[in-house]
């Protein structure tokens, strides 16, 4: 294998926080048209995103098993290819979730909290575009607070939806699709939030 430079690296992390921003458009826009007779294409179209994604992980473990010198630590490499990678995983879960369990409508605090998610992709898109020149970047730092802040407000929605859910006449079979939905969007706000961090212990580390 051809030694690879240091953009290799960059590039990857910033192709798969695109397809992190894909992923979580496709999951707003299905959820906001929702439509079950289109759900099975919609899952179709996401698990090919998630392809990519894993694809782009497999790249970059198999440059690191021969890679000599990297420009960050190798660990720290693979750490943050994961935490990305988890992100589509954990969207990709939202839209499995609602198509096996047989949703028929959707609930508005499900696509506040979609929004969230669709807000908090592009801030980790831009933050991740930020890492090659963190030394000289004066807008890191504050892709990491939005991300975070917007983690927060995603866990509010979440205990409001939860409280809801739970207290409303619905059916037992209801609120269990439901409990299981809002779970995996906080989950997907949560990855974000790993992603962000994650950057932000490399920057710390290397600088």
């Amino acid at each position: 294998m051809a030694k690879k430079n240091d953009a290799f690296y960059y590039d990857n992390f910033a192709s798969s926080a695109e397809l992190a921003c894909k992923a979580a458009q496709k999951l707003d826009d299905t959820m906001r048209n929702f439509d079950p007779k289109t759900i099975e294409r919609a899952v179709e179209e996401m698990h090919e995103i998630e392809q990519a994604a894993d694809e782009n992980v497999h790249e970059v473990n198999d440059a690191l098993i021969t890679a000599f010198i990297t420009p960050i630590e190798r660990e720290d490499i693979a750490t943050l290819a994961n935490a990305i990678d988890v992100v589509i995983d954990r969207i990709e879960g939202v839209l499995h979730r609602i198509y096996f369990t047989n949703v028929q409508q959707m609930r508005p605090d499900a696509l506040e909290m979609s929004a969230k998610l669709v807000r908090a992709t592009e801030q980790m898109h831009d933050l991740v575009l930020e890492l090659p020149q963190f030394k000289r970047s004066k807008s890191l730092r504050e892709h990491v607070i939005t991300v975070n802040t917007i983690e927060s407000e995603c866990d509010d929605i979440f205990i409001r939806a939860m409280r809801n859910i739970h207290t409303a006449e619905l059916d037992p079979l209801t609120v269990i699709s439901w409990r299981d939905i809002y779970s995996f969007l906080e989950y997907g706000a949560d990855s974000c939030e790993f992603v962000a961090d994650t950057v932000e212990n490399i920057v710390m580390k290397n600088s």
